[in-house]
């Protein structure tokens, strides 16, 4: 298996200074609104009564259901309403995510059900009306994760103060399987978000939220879901901002065309013994979900949002080219070593450090009549050890520049706020080993240590824990009023194209990076591309 087609299997790892930690503390950041009236743990909703529990300054309730279990007839189908309730319903806890396979560490334990379309609502503990509206996609190549593994109390907590939503929405063979004769719409998860979405915008007032006030927020997967939702006529009207991380709208977009999801799709009928044609509607419904979970396509490059006309008119990378696209404030940015964790891959299964012929061995394998001007742009012996030059030569070409496409093209229609998340040392995944030959930064989806209480990762000691204060305060000022600027906060200045200003997000740094010149842009303008698609 190539790089390219495994770099999100891994992941990478992660001091904040004095006076950054003073400044955050000294402006209260992460301090909860004061002076409001506690507010009830039982709220009515649009389809029934709920009760949460509360903690620290924060409400939560958990497991409400948002769309009807997409079970039996309802399998492949478009999200249907939900059956009002109105007895009280205990949303103390999470409900089941979404079906997956097991074999990923983002995999959720016991593979989920396909009973599954539940959201979560964190929202602060006072009497506050009109606050944001923070909606959470999850990343996990469309096939991995959930909402309720991502805690947002210090979210929506924050001095802003926001209504955080973490939503499920189908995955893999249930979600986006395209396959010849399933009578089966496309992009079933996709329709799923906007299902939420549009709970959100029946019941955001019920939890102290604003609905015209609603900004969609993923990562990675989430982050693609993200730029198909810019571009998705059926969710026009259901929010007002998008924060994109960790994912290029532009350039490789996370989509498949209808073809490329139609030839998985007869992959995964076939290995489910549906090869006729004729009965394969009626041959994959007879199958149970420990069937499907079995014959789908597990890993990272089995499912996408697709190209079908309708949902997905057309590749979200042509049309925010083209500005035909939702034209609403925009954060969007990377990590600053995406492919860290990959790049650590062969000391953690070889027991050795990469050397610098390994290293020239594995840039010729991905880019070969190239790799001699890749190996000159990026010599070994001017990075900490070749597997640093790797993750610099793989985060470069896949991420950083389909990063500044994106927010370049965007800039030409609608308000961006760009950024490079590059602590030098984020937490890493709990009991996971990391390369010792080189630090991993800030590599794909460790930056989430800061923005949620996630027990995928490591405990932020003092100094991140300041960051994250930071970051959240830039996040939550954002999703409250389109821009990131607010008290005790460093200046951030818009993107546009005159200026192609990013942020840095460190701990030794917060302010102006050159990104392009930093992430070897003009080098990789000027290869030709390679036309193969980035997973997610």
């Amino acid at each position: 298996m190539s790089i390219r087609k495994t770099h999100v299997v891994a992941f990478a790892a992660a001091t904040l200074s004095v006076t950054l930690a003073a400044t955050v503390i000294a402006t209260g950041l992460a301090s909860a609104h004061p002076g409001g009236q506690v507010a009830p743990t039982r709220v009515m909703t649009a389809e029934g009564p709920v009760r949460g529990t509360a903690a620290g300054s924060v409400r939560t309730f958990q497991g409400i259901p948002y769309a009807a279990p997409p079970t039996g007839e309802r399998r492949w189908k478009e999200p249907q309403p939900v059956r009002p309730w109105s007895s009280l319903l205990d949303a103390g806890a999470p409900k089941g995510a979404c079906a997956q396979p097991t074999d990923q560490p983002i995999s959720i334990e016991g593979g989920g059900t396909e009973d599954c379309l539940y959201l979560n609502v964190t929202t602060p503990d006072t009497s506050t009306e009109r606050l944001p509206v923070i909606v959470w996609i999850h990343g996990g190549s469309f096939t991995y994760g959930d909402g309720a593994t991502y805690r947002a109390a210090k979210l929506a907590a924050a001095r802003q103060g926001a209504v955080v939503v973490t939503i499920n929405y189908r995955l893999g063979a249930f979600g986006f399987l395209t396959a010849p004769g399933l009578q089966a719409p496309a992009n079933l998860g996709l329709l799923d978000q906007q299902a939420a979405l549009r709970w959100v915008n029946r019941n955001a007032r019920a939890f102290g939220g604003d609905p015209s006030n609603v900004t969609i927020m993923g990562q990675s997967g989430g982050g693609f879901s993200v730029c198909a939702q810019l571009v998705s006529p059926g969710a026009r009207g259901l929010f007002s901002k998008a924060i994109v991380q960790s994912a290029g709208c532009v350039g490789p977009d996370g989509s498949f065309t209808r073809k490329q999801a139609e030839a998985g799709g007869l992959a995964v009928a076939g290995a489910a013994l549906c090869k006729d044609p004729r009965a394969v509607d009626s041959c994959l419904r007879s199958r149970s979900t420990a069937e499907l979970m079995k014959a789908a396509v597990s890993g990272h490059d089995g499912y996408r949002p697709v190209v079908d006309g309708k949902v997905l008119p057309e590749a979200p990378s042509r049309a925010i080219v083209a500005g035909r696209f939702a034209r609403v404030p925009v954060l969007h940015g990377t990590t600053h070593d995406e492919m860290s964790g990959l790049a650590g891959m062969h000391e953690l299964t070889t027991g050795q450090p990469l050397t610098a012929e390994g290293y020239a061995e594995k840039v010729t394998d991905q880019f070969g009549k190239d790799a001699s001007a890749v190996l000159a742009e990026y010599p070994a012996a001017e990075y900490p050890a070749p597997g640093a030059a790797l993750s610099a030569v793989l985060t470069d070409s896949e991420w950083s520049t389909a990063a500044l496409d994106t927010q370049r093209a965007m800039a030409r229609h609608t308000r961006v706020y760009a950024y490079d998340f590059a602590e030098a040392h984020a937490p890493y995944f709990k009991n996971v080993p990391r390369p010792t030959s080189f630090p991993l930064g800030t590599g794909h989806m460790t930056d989430l240590a800061y923005l949620f209480e996630n027990d995928l990762f490591e405990p932020l000691d003092t100094t991140q824990a300041a960051l994250s204060d930071m970051v959240i305060a830039y996040w939550s000022r954002f999703a409250a009023t389109g821009q990131v600027n607010g008290e005790g906060l460093p200046l951030w200045k818009q993107f546009t194209n005159r200026g192609s200003y990013l942020q840095r997000l460190a701990s030794d740094r917060i302010g102006y990076t050159d990104f392009a010149a930093e992430h070897h842009y003009a080098f990789w303008k000027a290869l030709p591309p390679r036309g193969e698609e980035k997973n997610s």
